[in-house]
């Protein structure tokens, strides 16, 4: 591995807002008081998430926060290329130059960057884009492709050309959402246009399966005198409480208060995926409850989190995963 420094120009001092300061918390709540240490990668990241980049003073504090000496620190951010040692712009653009996508076209998005944006691992002078070359991120079957890092996230942005990434970035300067993905209108890595495989249904319809007859069938069959006997009737379990109507019981499975929901959306509905924890699967739960906007999460109580847990049958995960937190966050950047 190359040697990594930090950057010659560090800030005074360094400290968390007051949403990362949240997020440290919840990190610092997974381990015990002697194992602390153990957060020190995310902290790091919510440092870098917070700021752009790991400074001097970020690494001095989280080590004072952890008490660590500030070379285990140190040794821990110079080791993972993940962390920017130096100013990265508002969007770093991350080009993959493995082979895969070099022979994919990977040098003509490299002529993009460095011409809209300026010689890599620089900031832009308005601070908009910084761009690196990065190793093999994964994304093989979509090459040529990028990741951009920004405080919204880290997503991929996939099969690209030279005019696709231009585009890209003229929508990002502009202050436009961009769609992560692949770039040319293929879903995940499917093939471009029509399906080239599985095109007969009746491959996987179980339409063309044939029946058989099981080679031990002929032993399944009861012992002799036993099928004449008629089968005795089992004796109904008496009751001495009324079953609890359908309506008490999810009542009582749901506890806490219920927080505020709505019958529809309020003008657009938010990605609620980008709040960590929570796939597609679990946002369609959440819109059918009535949840539909970050500011709705970020105003939950305690109560009525609660609420939400058992009703998604989710115990404690809203704060383990720090949804609130996260959702105020992403509801002030709107």
């Amino acid at each position: 591995m190359s040697v990594r420094r930090l950057a010659d120009q560090q800030p005074d001092s360094f400290a968390f807002s007051k949403e990362s300061e949240e997020l440290v918390t919840f990190w610092l709540n997974k381990y015990p008081e002697a194992k602390k240490a153990s957060a020190v990668i995310p902290m790091l990241w919510i440092a870098q998430k917070q700021e752009g980049w790991v400074s001097e003073p970020a690494i001095q504090h989280i080590a004072n926060r952890l008490g660590m000496p500030r070379i285990r620190v140190y040794e821990v951010v110079t080791f993972y290329t993940m962390f920017n040692l130096a100013p990265a712009g508002e969007h770093l653009i991350q080009v993959c130059g493995t082979t895969p996508c070099w022979l994919r076209g990977a040098d003509a998005l490299k002529e993009v960057c460095a011409s809209r944006i300026g010689k890599k691992g620089a900031v832009r002078p308005d601070g908009k884009f910084s761009w690196m070359e990065v190793e093999c991120l994964g994304a093989c079957s979509n090459a040529p492709m990028v990741q951009i890092s920004n405080k919204d996230g880290d997503e991929y942005y996939e099969d690209l050309t030279a005019e696709s990434l231009g585009a890209l970035l003229d929508d990002l300067e502009a202050g436009k959402a961009i769609k992560a993905g692949p770039q040319n209108g293929r879903s995940c890595s499917a093939p471009e246009g029509e399906p080239k495989t599985l095109t007969d249904t009746s491959l996987y319809d179980g339409s063309a399966a044939k029946k058989i007859k099981l080679p031990n069938a002929a032993n399944d069959r009861a012992p002799a005198g036993e099928a004449d006997q008629k089968p005795t009737k089992a004796a109904k379990p008496v009751s001495k409480t009324k079953p609890t109507p359908p309506k008490l019981v999810k009542e009582a499975v749901a506890g806490g208060a219920s927080p505020k929901l709505f019958d529809q959306p309020q003008g657009q509905k938010d990605d609620l995926t980008r709040i960590g924890g929570v796939g597609p699967k679990i946002e369609a739960l959440l819109n059918e409850m009535g949840v539909f906007h970050y500011h709705q999460i970020a105003s939950w109580t305690a109560d009525e989190a609660a609420w939400v847990n058992a009703r998604l049958k989710f115990k404690g995960r809203i704060e383990r995963e720090s949804w609130i937190a996260q959702a105020k966050t992403l509801s002030e950047a709107n």
